[in-house]
């Protein structure tokens, strides 16, 4: 049984190990992708980037979640962190033997996110491991608040590094990240999760009954409609940020840095604000006006004239943390709804799905954006987004008002 009282002693165990590795690890990211911004200066080199880093969890993804749920979820984490370090040492070596080509890059960063793939699902599964299920809103929030911190410094711990050293030295930096993180992982104890049967590992069969349970569960196949076509519009926008400074602002590393952060900032005090308040009590209410409060910052970034660098920086605080109010609801009800024995592949499966989304939404916006350029994209991306979320709010209300009516009851 879980420790309802001193669960967060074990969750920040965990949280402050993995806080190395996502800060190495976000700092690299950042010094890759600014890395290929500059040597291309190309919307569709990003776009195929981004694309490559999201392919293994939508290829790999739902078989990742059979072994996450038959297996120990922590050996899995450490593993996955392992992997992507050695992939970025990999990285920093090819560097001094000249220039890697393009196609290498794209190697390590479909070999990086191959790790992420099993890490991410493996850790949001383990967590109703370690914490009670009426604390899983605060604990999404309390772990986003780790994940934000880490994103704010990253970038501009990777804009300070790439401005005073090469890239081949910024990754050596995800080595000493993700030793830390196993180090600090091993220390923590989970409680055994149930296995779904003890027969021998049949990966369609237990993707069969990952997709049973998401059938099962009709409120999240509702939600799950307006975050996929969120994840459509709103992943490009992401990624073409860094080609926005340059190219529209004519900005440096260091602004980038600046947008990165400030974006990771506003995830911050959202999910500071979410794991003290647990936030709406009308989740899905909550989802739909995150997706909508995006497609205004949208909108804006992209009306706002070149020389206003500065507003354009308060717009991407703004739309970091009305991100948070869409993501932490969601998967905080994955983990309160989703029996244990399903968790891992039921969250790999969506996680791919929405990888799988993502990447439609990149080879539309990445050549689109070439031809009428970026800002014009975050224009119409913002008007898709306000649809979007008013389509949220109108196919989920219903399930708000029988939650009410349940704690009514119980009360």
């Amino acid at each position: 049984m879980k420790n309802t009282e001193n669960w967060k002693k074990s969750f920040f165990t965990m949280y402050i190990g993995q806080a190395f590795s996502l800060l190495s690890s976000s700092a690299v990211q950042f010094g890759i992708i600014w890395w290929i911004t500059v040597q291309t200066g190309s919307a569709l080199a990003l776009t195929i980037a981004s694309v490559v880093g999201l392919l293994p969890q939508a290829i790999i993804g739902p078989f990742a979640g059979v072994w996450i749920d038959r297996y120990n979820r922590k050996t899995i984490m450490i593993i996955a962190d392992s992997v992507v370090a050695i992939s970025s040492l990999f990285l920093g070596i090819s560097f001094f033997f000249g220039t890697p080509s393009m196609i290498f890059i794209y190697v390590i960063l479909f070999i990086r996110a191959l790790g992420e793939t099993f890490h991410k699902p493996a850790m949001q599964a383990a967590i109703p491991q370690l914490v009670p299920e009426n604390e899983l809103t605060k604990a999404g929030g309390l772990g986003q608040m780790v994940n934000s911190a880490c994103s704010m410094v990253g970038p501009m711990l990777g804009a300070l590094l790439m401005s005073i050293t090469t890239l081949q030295y910024v990754m050596l930096v995800d080595i000493i990240g993700a030793g830390l993180a196993v180090l600090t992982l091993s220390t923590v104890k989970f409680t055994k999760h149930m296995v779904t049967s003890n027969s021998k590992l049949n990966v369609i069969e237990d993707m069969k009954e990952g997709i049973k349970a998401i059938k099962a569960n009709e409120a999240l196949m509702r939600v799950s409609i307006p975050m996929l076509l969120s994840t459509i519009v709103f992943v490009p926008l992401g990624t073409l940020l860094p080609l926005m400074v340059k190219t529209y602002f004519n900005g440096t590393a260091m602004q980038n840095g600046i947008v990165q952060t400030l974006f990771s900032t506003g995830m911050l005090i959202a999910a500071l604000v979410v794991s003290i308040t647990g936030g709406l009590k009308k989740q899905f209410k909550m989802i739909s006006i995150g997706i909508v409060l995006l497609g205004v910052c949208s909108l804006l970034g992209g009306i706002i004239p070149a020389n206003m660098f500065w507003l354009f920086c308060i717009i991407v605080f703004i739309m970091g943390s009305t991100g948070m109010f869409s993501n932490i609801p969601f998967t905080a009800y994955i983990q309160k709804t989703v029996p244990q024995e399903n968790l891992g592949k039921v969250i790999s499966l969506v996680t791919s799905v929405m990888s799988f989304a993502a990447p439609i939404g990149m080879f539309v916006a990445g050549p689109v954006s070439e031809i009428i350029g970026v800002s014009n994209w975050m224009i119409c991306a913002g008007v898709l987004m306000l649809f979007v979320g008013m389509l949220c709010y109108f196919m989920t209300r219903k399930f708000d008002e029988a939650i009410a009516k349940e704690v009514i009851e119980i009360e």
